[in-house]
């Protein structure tokens, strides 16, 4: 439903997207995964041809984005990170309203409209004010509203970003019902990890580029089975220690060290026995996303992200003002 070779975006000396290439089956939840800055939402700016890729090509539903723009736009929805509803209308106008701007034929919009509201659990409320509702009933909406001219493929931006736990949890459930009940394919971005969970398959993106893709399950491969935390006394004494006793690297972290071990229940009792000493806590997970990328690259998803988010921002200003003045 999707396919990317070898695409490339620069604003000026800045190199947004840097030869990604990658594919999405039909019905199912592609995840795209990356602090602020990494090239995500450049990516799917320039798959809904909102920007022009520097080169490479994109193809959504077989149409080329560069060439095809029209019949890719008939093809898709979006839901960006920040709102874009009228909270002056009611949820049923905001939806009628994108019915006609999609020239939804006359003769189904109501009933598109009342199948949209209900299926996002709002009918109930489809003649309030929008903005009445709350943050998660406002993303609901949006959610119904990009299904409304039945795309085949559904972009959802960051789609939790500021929701309460609760919001979030009720707003996936939502989520991950569409591929199976509106035949949609949905390409989402987040630096949520946790969120990732839902996805058939996700790729990282670091900088530009993808460092890995995967299933879930693959991807926590890469870490090598249990994640054991320790605080210690003396962390360059114990990873030392570490390292003679199983020959293993423990990176540091936040005032923690941690090691990646096929069984982590095997190993805490010869840590305690031989290095119990120095340590002060200890703790042990099962792999993440998150431990993921930090694996791979060093750090975690959201360190220096809101950083990096504005050196991005900044460079696509700068490199604009240029042209415009040109």
């Amino acid at each position: 439903m999707i396919r990317v070779e070898n695409l490339v975006k620069r604003f000026g000396p800045v190199v947004a997207v840097d030869g990604i290439s990658f594919s999405v089956e039909p019905k199912t939840i592609f995840g795209f995964l990356g602090p602020n800055g990494a090239g995500k939402t450049t990516t799917i700016s320039i798959l809904c041809t909102l920007l022009a890729p520097t080169s490479g090509e994109a193809f959504i539903n077989g149409h080329d984005c560069t060439a095809e723009s029209a019949s890719v736009r008939r093809s898709i929805g979006i839901v960006f990170q920040d709102s874009s509803l009228d909270k002056d209308l009611t949820a049923r106008e905001n939806l009628l309203f994108h019915a006609y701007l999609y020239r939804v034929n006359a003769s189904e919009r109501n009933r598109r409209v009342d199948d949209a509201l209900k299926f996002a659990d709002l009918y109930e409320r489809a003649d309030d004010l929008v903005k009445r509702f709350s943050g998660g009933m406002k993303r609901r909406l949006e959610v119904a509203r990009g299904l409304i001219h039945r795309p085949k493929v559904l972009f959802l931006d960051e789609p939790t970003l500021g929701l309460d736990p609760q919001s979030r949890s009720n707003l996936w459930e939502f989520i991950t019902r569409l591929p199976k009940e509106h035949d949609v394919t949905i390409f989402m971005t987040t630096h949520y990890m946790e969120e990732a969970e839902v996805c058939s398959r996700i790729a990282i993106i670091d900088k530009g580029r993808i460092i890995a893709s995967g299933t879930p399950g693959e991807l926590k491969k890469i870490v090598g089975g249990d994640v054991i935390y320790l605080k210690t006394s003396d962390n360059r004494k114990a990873a030392g220690e570490i390292r003679r006793l199983f020959q293993i690297e423990a990176a540091e972290k936040e005032g923690e060290i941690f090691l990646s071990v096929p069984r982590g229940d095997s190993v805490i009792p010869t840590l305690i026995r031989e290095i119990g000493e120095c340590v002060l806590s200890v703790r042990m997970q099962r792999p993440t996303l998150n431990d993921v990328f930090l694996k791979l690259t060093g750090k975690e998803i959201r360190e220096d992200a809101a950083a990096a988010g504005d050196d991005i921002r900044e460079a696509v200003r700068s490199y604009r003002r240029r042209h415009d003045r040109g």
